[in-house]
């Protein structure tokens, strides 16, 4: 898991980053809004722990522009500000926890955990629910709606479907589904089996004016909706 911390007092940041390397996380070091946001912009992070007070702006300007880029990434402000407005502001603009200057490292190793475990249990709920409006898939519990209507699919079209939405707009080759989709009861053991099972999905989910997936002639499939 990668941390950025942003936080202008060198020595409470090599302390904070000290910490969390030594539990097993991965920590990059901010000193202003400026370089912070680069490095939203360029990088990868599981979690943002956040001063209030930085020399070239404010945490919560910086906050905002991080959920403006990835709202679903976990903020935990870092301030010496305890005032409630202060609270307040930093939870509207959707920060996921605060913690007061002087603190115990332990505590706010702590609300690191809960606030990074808390969010990769929403993006697994989010994995397992897709919809666009009008087809509404829900893996955990196969459930569909095409439209208004509920839709019967098998275990192995939803294999099908899990497959191509975690690789939309590329293109899968026959052999590739048929490698993925082999299982204990030999279903789709050769060419014509997931061709007559791609067509059967088709006709299940999409209509004149929804096409989901397309065909590759001599290669594959793509799957031509947003990615699960």
């Amino acid at each position: 898991m990668k941390i950025l911390v942003v936080e202008d007092d060198l020595t409470l940041s090599a302390g904070i980053c000290f910490e969390m390397d030594c539990n097993d996380y991965l920590t990059v070091a901010a000193y202003n809004c400026k370089k912070a946001t680069r490095l939203i912009q360029s990088d990868r992070f599981d979690l943002v722990i956040l001063d209030v007070n930085l020399p070239d702006g404010n945490g919560f300007d910086l906050c905002r522009t991080i959920k403006d880029a990835q709202p679903e990434l976990p903020v935990i402000f870092l301030t010496a500000n305890d005032l409630e407005q202060d609270i307040l502001n930093g939870f509207d603009l959707g920060a996921d926890d605060y913690v007061t200057k002087p603190f115990n490292m332990e505590i706010l190793l702590r609300r690191v955990e809960v606030a990074i475990r808390r969010n990769h249990g929403a993006e697994q709920q989010t994995a397992d629910c897709w919809t666009d409006g009008f087809l509404t898939l829900n893996f955990s519990t196969l459930a569909a709606v095409r439209g208004k209507d509920k839709i019967i699919l098998t275990s192995n079209e939803y294999k099908l479907l899990r497959v191509l939405m975690e690789n939309a707009g590329n293109i899968l080759t026959r052999q590739t589904l048929l490698e993925r989709l082999w299982d204990v009861d030999a279903s789709f053991v050769d060419d014509h089996a997931l061709t007559v099972a791609v067509n059967r999905l088709r006709g299940k989910i999409e209509d004149d004016d929804h096409t989901y997936i397309k065909t590759v002639r001599g290669m594959g499939y793509a799957w031509m909706g947003a990615a699960i």
